[in-house]
């Protein structure tokens, strides 16, 4: 079923029963104690008959990427074969194909396997499709797989077309995936100040939606273009046999530097290094799961690594310096995900490396989307209490969802 505004609560109502079904099918555990039903989710972009005869007779847009893929054979193929007629390839950043670094420019160009232009949202110039390729089709197709964050680009290249979609009268079809980090909300809510091509929303860092859910919360709670919904011309095609508790593990590293499940888990709390001197690993084979500086030498840091350009990492942070700090690569994932944000990584490295005020550069507060927690950290506030003042922030998101959720929490 596509799903729409006016589908949605007959949907939770069915979803409920399937979800008793995948709890007695898959209620065992593994080792660690996370949940073992990621075996039983159907993608949307499996569930073709629930997509493809609305696709038929019209031209076709498609944002994805390495990870649009239903087994061995991308969506793009798949629908190909179906008789659709794709005309268009949208790209986010790091590319249809996935390889590009975090933040690099990426040129249009031709698909060389299908012959369809490919239209890069990510080339550096404006983040919207022009108007002329705008003309070239009837319906834009989403299927990419997310891990969850705020400050992860793919949502915003969503909501950038969509607002397109709103402005030339186009239709958006979202195929849903799961929520690697869908199974919890943390975080403060985005200061809109703050506004960024890392934080469109207001929403908190870690949102615990799909890009399914997310679509209809920005058209039901008036945050596309000049507040207006698409409505009607919104759909998404749900994941079957998924709730927000799955342990959905990827089959396919949604960037270059998320390349294991423990790095996306970390990534809510190791980011932040972005916005500092500090290595968080780009350059190495433990990218988010290390931290590092050369300051950290003689401080009781043990961990050693010496940051190299790599594909996927042209020029990380102390590039060829080495560097000490920690690892984080043992750590237990289930209380990596029990922790949710923890700022006490970023507090350490800032306790034993900054000199004066040349720590944090203004990026920081694009990624934690508030004004004061900079100032907390410099004040010597732990992450307790920092976690504590946007407690409030996540209770009153978890309400304003609730009636976008497709699936259960």
């Amino acid at each position: 079923m596509i799903m729409t505004t006016m589908h949605r609560d007959v949907f939770l109502k069915l979803v409920a029963v399937a979800v008793i079904a995948i709890f007695t099918q898959c209620g065992a555990r593994a080792n660690d104690g996370s949940a073992q039903c990621e075996a039983s989710v159907v993608v949307g972009a499996e569930r073709t008959a629930e997509y493809i005869p609305f696709l038929k007779g019209k031209r076709v847009a498609i944002m994805s990427n390495h990870t649009g893929m239903v087994g061995s054979k991308h969506t793009l193929d798949i629908m190909l074969e179906k008789g659709v007629d794709v005309t268009t390839i949208f790209s986010p950043e790091h590319g249809f194909r996935g390889n590009a670094d975090a933040g690099e420019k990426v040129k249009s160009g031709v698909d060389p396997t299908t012959g369809i232009p490919i239209a890069s949202l990510y080339d550096g110039k404006s983040p919207m499709p022009s108007a002329e390729t705008m003309a070239k089709f009837d319906v834009i197709v989403i299927d990419i797989q997310d891990v969850g964050l705020r400050y992860y680009t793919y949502y915003v290249t969503m909501i950038n077309l969509m607002d397109a979609a709103l402005t030339y009268g186009k239709e958006v079809l979202v195929l849903d995936r799961p929520n690697p980090n869908g199974m919890y909300v943390d975080g403060p809510i985005l200061d809109m100040k703050y506004k960024s091509g890392v934080g469109r929303l207001p929403i908190p860092v870690v949102h615990g939606m799909t890009l399914g859910e997310l679509a209809l919360m920005a058209d039901g709670e008036g945050w596309l273009k000049d507040g207006k919904p698409l409505g009607a011309r919104l759909k998404v095609v749900p994941c079957d046999n998924y709730t927000h508790q799955t342990r959905y593990r990827l089959p396919i590293a949604p960037s270059p530097n998320l390349r294991t499940m423990l790095a996306i888990y970390l990534y809510p709390s190791t980011c932040y290094f972005e916005a500092t001197p500090v290595s968080l690993g780009r350059g190495t084979d433990k990218p988010f799961e290390i931290y590092g500086h050369p300051a950290l030498k003689g401080k009781g840091y043990d961990y050693r690594f010496t940051p190299r350009s790599v594909p996927g990492a042209k020029n990380p942070p102390q590039l060829n310096v080495e560097c000490h700090g920690r690892d984080l690569s043992s750590l237990n994932e289930e209380e990596v995900i029990a922790a949710g944000i923890n700022l006490e990584y970023l507090i350490d490295a800032y306790r034993n490396v900054a000199t004066g005020d040349k720590f944090f550069t203004s990026f920081f507060e694009k990624l934690i989307g508030r004004g004061d927690i900079r100032t907390m950290i410099e004040q010597g506030r732990s992450a307790e209490e920092i976690k504590a003042t946007w407690a409030a922030d996540v209770e009153r998101f978890k309400q304003q969802r609730r009636k976008y959720l497709l699936y259960k929490e």
